[in-house]
């Protein structure tokens, strides 16, 4: 039986560094394949809500604004991952919708890696205030081993 992927959250800040060098150290010792995953956090729109004072576009303009980020966001954990992987067989990287924990915590469900990998900080970056609890959150709700570093 061969060992499944290594998933890696990966957010284009230095958040993801020590992850990203730990997920490519494992997945270098052990012959596994390496999965970066970014995560399009769609859940801004709930936090903030509909109570808004100012005129009826303001919201949507802050939505786009922070869609935006996130675009630009994901674009840099993509060449973020693609410098780190360079030369590496069997990597590769996604960007999926969906609010961070639910996100990941689906991702694993569908076993789509054996292990994940996450910095401490990662999505904190562009990402709403609650993620700060993400790496508490995670191990909780993954079977699979997950390491935060």
């Amino acid at each position: 039986m061969s060992k499944g992927a290594i998933a890696v959250a990966v957010d284009g800040s230095e958040a993801s560094l020590g992850a990203l060098d730990y997920a490519l150290g494992l997945a270098r010792t052990e012959g596994r394949p390496v999965a970066g995953v970014f995560v399009l956090d769609t859940g801004w729109a709930d936090y903030i809500g509909n109570d808004w004072q100012s005129a009826a576009g303001a919201r949507q303009g802050f939505l786009d604004y922070v869609r935006g980020h996130l675009e630009a966001q994901a674009e840099a954990a993509r060449e973020q991952f693609a410098q780190a992987t360079a030369g590496v067989a069997n990597a590769n990287f996604s960007v999926i919708p969906g609010d961070p924990l639910d996100a990941l915590t689906e991702m694993m469900a569908a076993g789509d890696a054996d292990i994940l990998v996450a910095g401490s900080k990662v999505f904190q970056v562009c990402g709403r205030p609650s993620l700060k609890t993400l790496k508490r959150d995670l191990p909780k709700r993954v079977r699979q081993p997950v390491v935060i570093i």
